[in-house]
C-alpha cells in the first residue's frame, strides 16, 4: 500500500480552463460527476470564448488525478490543453456545481 507524502495532500484551490471541442459535448456534467466522485468542490462553467471553467478546491493529490480526467473529457468531445492557475486555498465550497 502506498503511503501518501503529507506535503502532497494538502488542501489547495485551481482554476482550470479546459480549451478544445467542449461545449455542447456534456462536458460540464462530466466533469461534475467526476468531481463528485472524488469529493472535490467548485465549479464549472461555459465561457463565451469556447472555454469551460473549473474552479476546484481538494487536496492536491486528487486535484492532479481530476485534471487527468478533465484531459480525457467526454467521449464526444476533445480537450486540447488545460490551463492551470493556483488561488488561495479558501475553503468557500460546500460542494461542486454547475454554473450558469
Amino acid at each position: 500500500m502506498k503511503l501518501l507524502n503529507m506535503s502532497n495532500n494538502m488542501k489547495v484551490a485551481v482554476q482550470i480552463l479546459v480549451k478544445g471541442m467542449v461545449q455542447g459535448v456534456g462536458f460540464r456534467y462530466f466533469a461534475l460527476r467526476q468531481a463528485n466522485q472524488l469529493g472535490v468542490a467548485g465549479y464549472v462553467k461555459n465561457l463565451a470564448d469556447g472555454d469551460v471553467e473549473i474552479v476546484v478546491e481538494g487536496e492536491r493529490e486528487i486535484l492532479d488525478y481530476f485534471k487527468k480526467i478533465l484531459k480525457e473529457g467526454p467521449s464526444y468531445g476533445y480537450v486540447e490543453d488545460l490551463v492551470v492557475k493556483e488561488l488561495p486555498y479558501e475553503n468557500k465550497y460546500s460542494r461542486f456545481s454547475v454554473e450558469f
